[in-house]
């Protein structure tokens, strides 16, 4: 099976999507590519996410947020977004995600579990279907 190549996108790329990379790489490496950025990227991780993903054993304390290009979008075979509105350009046969998702920026550490918790359940989600093949 060819990988699938995932973008995940919110504002900052502080928070969120970087959860979900850093859980995506953990759990499906074998069948996916993983790429995050933001519409607006912020200066650097929030430090209550890099916390909440150290506690289950995801290191993304080096990750920096990035910027959303136009080919980072078109390379994407699916792009999951989180609160970024229209940012993300779309391209024909490629698969468009809406994860609607609390913003962690400003939340305590208890919050932002919350919320870690239920990208993990999405993204093994993802994971299952990529690797049956409905993806």
């Amino acid at each position: 099976m060819d990988k699938k190549e995932v973008l995940f996108v919110c504002v900052h790329n502080a928070g969120r999507s970087q959860m979900a990379s850093g859980l995506m790489r953990d759990l499906a490496a074998d069948v996916t590519d993983v790429k995050s950025a933001g519409s607006e990227p912020a200066d650097s991780l929030n430090p209550a996410v890099v916390a909440a993903m150290a506690e289950i054993g995801i290191d993304i304390s080096q990750e920096v947020p990035k910027k959303l290009t136009f080919d980072d979008a078109k390379a994407a075979d699916i792009a999951i977004t989180m609160g970024c509105g229209d940012a993300c350009p779309v391209f024909p046969g490629k698969i468009y995600l809406d994860w609607q998702l609390d913003d962690p920026a400003g939340k305590s550490i208890e919050e932002v579990r919350i919320i870690r918790d239920q990208i993990k359940e999405l993204v093994e989600g993802l994971a299952n279907e990529i690797r049956s093949g409905k993806i």
